[in-house]
C-alpha cells in the first residue's frame, strides 16, 4: 500500500439554500495523518463524504494524487471509508465481512480469503475469524471494520468518528493501533473527530473547521501553541481569550501561563495583569484549576482560567471569592486573527514526504 495526497480546491456543498461547506481549500500530504476537527454541524463529515464520493461537491475540485476525482464513483477513487457505526454484516463472520469487498470486485475465493486473513492478522483479530459481529466487543468490531476497509488496499483511508462508540480506556488503546497501522502501511488517513485530545494525539495535520470553513490547518503543536482565531483558541481549550484595551488587541494566553497572586500584593515579575475574583477551585490530581471572573472593566473576558501545580496551590491556596491579580509574560500573549479565514488553507510543505 502507498499513500496519496489529497487536495481540495474551493470545494463547497449546498443543500438547497443551506451552505454546509463554504469554498474550503486544503492540502493533505501523502502518507500523513490528518484530523478534521470541529463541533457538530461544522462541515467536517460532509467534507469527508465529498472526498469519498458519497456526496457530490456543489463547486470546486477534489484531487487524490494527480487525478481529479470529483466526477468518479467511490470505488474508482482509491479510497476506503470506515463508518462510525462500523456497518458489519451481522450474518457474516469476521473473515467473510473482511472478504466482502474483494468478493464484490470478482476476486476468487481463495485469494480474497487469504487477503482477509492477512488483514485480520494486521488488526490482531485472526483468532476471531469465524465469530459473528454479535459475538464481539465494540473494540473488536472496530478492528474488523478497519480490516475490511484496508483489504481493498486504498491509498487514502477515510474514518468518520471511528472511536466515538468506545469507552475512554478502549479509545486510547484503539487510538494507538490506528497510529501504528498508519505508520506501518504508509497510507494517508483522514479522520473526522470532535475530540481535541484525539486530534492532538493522532494527527500530523489538524484542520479546525467552523461554520463550513477552515479556521486553521497546521501541525497539532502549532494549533495549540499559536491558535489562529478566537474560535480555535476556545475550541482547542487550554487558553484564555482576552481583549486588551491597548489597541483593542485580541490575544490568547495559555491557562498554564497565568500567574496568580493575592490582590494588592507586590509582584516583581513584569508583564500585563488584571484583577479578578476566584469563582471555582477544582482539584485535578497533579494540578488545580481555578476559574476566575475578571473585575477590570477595561478588559473584556467573560471568564478566565488558571492552573497551578498541586504543590504550588498547597503552599499558597486561593479561596472561592478571593480577589487576585492574574499576570502573564509579554511573550505568553499570542495575537489572534479576528477576521474571516482564507478560502484556501496553507499548504504544509514540511509534512510532504
Amino acid at each position: 500500500m502507498h499513500g496519496a495526497s489529497v487536495e481540495l480546491i474551493a470545494v463547497s456543498k449546498r443543500y438547497g439554500a443551506a451552505l454546509a461547506v463554504d469554498a474550503v481549500g486544503l492540502q493533505v500530504p501523502a502518507g500523513s495523518y490528518c484530523c478534521l476537527l470541529g463541533p457538530s454541524g461544522c462541515g467536517k463529515t460532509t467534507t469527508l463524504r465529498m472526498i469519498a464520493g458519497h456526496e457530490t461537491a456543489s463547486d470546486g475540485h477534489i484531487r487524490i494524487g494527480p487525478r481529479e476525482v470529483g466526477h468518479l464513483p467511490p470505488a474508482a477513487r482509491g479510497t476506503a471509508m470506515m463508518f462510525q457505526s462500523y456497518a458489519l454484516f451481522p450474518h457474516l463472520d469476521c473473515l467473510d465481512n473482511v472478504a466482502f469487498g474483494p468478493r464484490m470486485r470478482g476476486v476468487d475465493k481463495a485469494t480474497r480469503q487469504r487477503r482477509a486473513r492477512e488483514m485480520l492478522a494486521l488488526v490482531r483479530m485472526e483468532s476471531y475469524a469465524h465469530r459473528l459481529p454479535a459475538q464481539l466487543s465494540g473494540g473488536q468490531q472496530q478492528r474488523v471494520a478497519l480490516g475490511r476497509a484496508l483489504v481493498t488496499e486504498p491509498s487514502v483511508l477515510l474514518l468518520d468518528e471511528p472511536l466515538s462508540a468506545l469507552d475512554p480506556f478502549l479509545r486510547i488503546q484503539v487510538r494507538a493501533e490506528l497510529k501504528r497501522l498508519q505508520k506501518e502501511l504508509g497510507i494517508t488517513f483522514i479522520h473526522v473527530t470532535h475530540s481535541q485530545e484525539e486530534a492532538m494525539a493522532l494527527s500530523d495535520l489538524v484542520v479546525v473547521m467552523n461554520g463550513g470553513r477552515i479556521e486553521q490547518a497546521a501541525p497539532p503543536r502549532e494549533v495549540f501553541s499559536r491558535p489562529a482565531t478566537a474560535f480555535v483558541a476556545r475550541f482547542i481549550g487550554g487558553h484564555n481569550v482576552i481583549a486588551l484595551p491597548q489597541g483593542c488587541r485580541l490575544v490568547a494566553v495559555r491557562v498554564d501561563r497565568m500567574r496568580l497572586s493575592p490582590a494588592g500584593a507586590e509582584d516583581a515579575a513584569p508583564g500585563p495583569s488584571l484583577t479578578a475574583r476566584v469563582d471555582t477551585v477544582e482539584y485535578q490530581g497533579s494540578f488545580v484549576q481555578l476559574r476566575l471572573q475578571a473585575l477590570d472593566p477595561a478588559v473584556s473576558a467573560t471568564e478566565l482560567f488558571a492552573v497551578m501545580p498541586d504543590d504550588a496551590f498547597a503552599a499558597r491556596p486561593f479561596a472561592v471569592g478571593e480577589p487576585v491579580t492574574a499576570r502573564w509574560g509579554e511573550g505568553d500573549a499570542h495575537a489572534l486573527r479576528d477576521v474571516q479565514p482564507p478560502a484556501v488553507a496553507p499548504a504544509l510543505e514540511e509534512l510532504s514526504p
